[in-house]
C-alpha cells in the first residue's frame, strides 16, 4: 500500500559555530527528503528558555511534502542534525542545529518519542514568523487556525505583555 505524501513543516534552529552554514547544509539535506522545498528567510533570534546565557539564534522555516512516516522523518532530521556535530549535553544547550518537525499534515500524535503538532510551537514566534513567511494558510490541526492567526495571537499576546501601565497617569 503506497503511502500518503503530506504537507511537513520543519523549524529550523542553530547558535554554535557557523550558524549559516549549518542551516545551509540542513536545507541541502531537507531537499533531498522533501518534494517541492520552500524555506523562509533566516532570521536572528535572542534564546528562549536557555538555563544559561547563550548566543543568538539564526532561524528558519521549511515546508515541503513527503509520504514518509512522521517517526521516519523524526529520526531523519535527527541523524541530519547529528551529521552537524548536534549533541545533547541537557535541555536547552546550545546546538550547531536543531531541527523540529512542526507539522505533518493534519495528523495528531502524542507518543513518548513524537507528539504533534510540536507542542510549543504555537509560544514561538522564532517558529511562527519564518512559517507565516511561507506558509501562512496552513492550519494547525487542534486549533483550526492558521499560522498567521497564531502569529498575530501571539504578537498581540506580547504585545498586550509589555504595554506600561497607564494608570493613574
Amino acid at each position: 500500500m503506497a503511502r500518503v505524501a503530506r504537507p511537513v513543516a520543519i523549524a529550523l534552529g542553530s547558535n554554535l559555530g557557523d550558524r549559516e552554514a549549518h542551516l545551509r547544509a540542513a536545507v541541502a539535506s531537507l531537499a533531498a527528503i522533501l518534494e517541492g522545498l520552500t524555506v523562509s528567510s533566516f532570521i536572528e533570534t535572542d534564546p528562549v528558555q536557555t538555563p544559561d546565557p547563550q548566543a543568538r539564534y539564526l532561524n528558519a522555516a521549511a515546508t515541503g511534502t513527503s509520504s514518509a512516516s512522521p517517526l521516519d522523518l523524526l529520526h531523519t532530521l535527527q541523524r541530519i542534525e547529528t551529521a552537524r556535530g548536534r549533541t545533547r549535553p541537557y535541555r536547552f544547550a546550545p546546538r550547531t542545529l536543531d531541527l523540529d518537525l512542526i507539522l505533518c499534515g493534519d495528523l495528531v500524535i502524542d507518543t513518548p518519542e513524537l507528539t504533534l503538532p510540536h507542542p510549543r510551537f504555537r509560544e514561538r514566534d522564532f517558529v511562527l514568523g519564518p512559517l507565516a513567511e511561507i506558509a501562512a494558510g496552513w492550519r494547525d490541526p487542534v486549533t483550526g487556525r492558521s499560522i498567521a492567526d497564531l502569529l498575530a495571537a501571539l504578537s498581540s499576546a506580547a504585545a498586550t505583555r509589555v504595554r506600561p501601565d497607564r494608570e493613574g497617569a
